[in-house]
This record gives structure tokens, sequence and C-alpha cells, in this order.
């Protein structure tokens, strides 16, 4: 039972994972936002990017927003423990 708990976290990791990478191409295409689709993606990484989001780098009137990178070594780091913990 336990391992089918940790096998479902290790998929909804992965998902969440690709929704960041996915919303951090989608940055770049300003007019797809008012899609339903690309309004879910924004909803559900929302919480996981606003933690991270103070780390920002601005120079010259550009940011680099490194919030999705460091979501994603975050959730990689958790995916990697429970991996260890339950397998």
């Amino acid at each position: 039972m336990i391992s089918l708990i940790a096998q479902i976290v290790d998929k909804v990791i992965t998902i969440l994972i690709f929704a960041i990478i996915v919303r951090a191409f989608l940055s770049y295409i300003p007019r797809l936002k008012p899609n339903p689709l690309i309004t879910i993606i924004y909803d559900i990484t929302d919480p996981l990017l606003k933690p991270f989001q103070r780390f920002q780098i601005s120079s010259g009137g550009m940011g680099l927003d490194f919030s999705p990178l460091i979501a994603i070594i975050v959730l990689n780091l958790i995916q990697t423990l429970i991996g260890r913990l339950f397998y």
C-alpha cells in the first residue's frame, strides 16, 4: 500500500515538473494566456513557483526568473527522497 502511494506521488511530481517546463516555454508566448488549458497550467504551477520567485537577477530592466529551475530542483530532491525511503 505504501509503495502504491509512493508511486502515485512520484508520478504527480513528474507531471508537476513537466507542467513547470511547459509554463516556462509558454512565458515566451503571451498571447496564449486566455486559453483554458494554459490557464490550468498557470493555476497548477503558481503555488509551486511563488515561494521561489524572490530569487531573480535584475540588470538593466531585464530580470531572470530562476523560480522554475529552483522549483524543479526541489521537486527532484523530494522525488529522490521519496524513492529512497519507500523503494
